[in-house]
């Protein structure tokens, strides 16, 4: 009996790791053209032709945690460290020390999820003699000159 109920304690914690793990964010695909993050699927996917006029750092963005990892993390961690003790004193030491461990953990997660990223500003002069502006993680290669295909969200350059 005593050996089953370590296995269930056991797999009640693996579960618990891996609900934690699946916080975890994968990085972005790299694309071949910058894509602006603007309005979203409503936006026009007409096609415009232009010319890059200017390409400029805007800084980083400063996003801190706002503490939803730290306290998902504490949860399950305080459910994993509850688990894995034998006794009643232990429970609430093994809940106590799990829950600061996930939370640690927890926050850590969302940190590297919202890590600081630079950002670029691309001037684009089209054809009919309007600017628009794109703001991408990186310039895609694009440089002040590039003749570039406008397709929605995306930048293409030209030639």
């Amino acid at each position: 009996m005593k050996s089953s109920h370590r296995a269930s304690r056991l797999l009640v914690a693996l579960s618990c790791a891996a609900l934690l793990g699946a916080c975890a964010s994968r990085p972005a695909e790299r694309r071949d053209a910058p894509v602006y993050g603007g309005s979203g699927p409503s936006e026009s996917r007409a096609v415009a032709y232009g010319t890059v006029r200017g390409i400029e750092s805007i800084g980083i963005e400063r996003d801190q945690p706002h503490g939803a990892g730290a306290v998902v993390g504490g949860v399950i961690g305080g459910l994993i460290g509850r688990q894995m003790a034998d006794s009643n004193s232990g429970r609430n030491v093994g809940t106590a020390v799990g829950a600061v461990g996930g939370a640690i953990i927890g926050n850590e997660i969302e940190k590297s999820a919202r890590r600081d990223q630079p950002r670029v500003r691309i001037s684009v002069t089209l054809d009919d003699g309007s600017l628009r502006r794109f703001e991408f993680k990186e310039s895609g290669g694009l440089r002040v000159g590039d003749r570039v295909r406008i397709e929605g969200k995306q930048l293409y350059r030209i030639g």
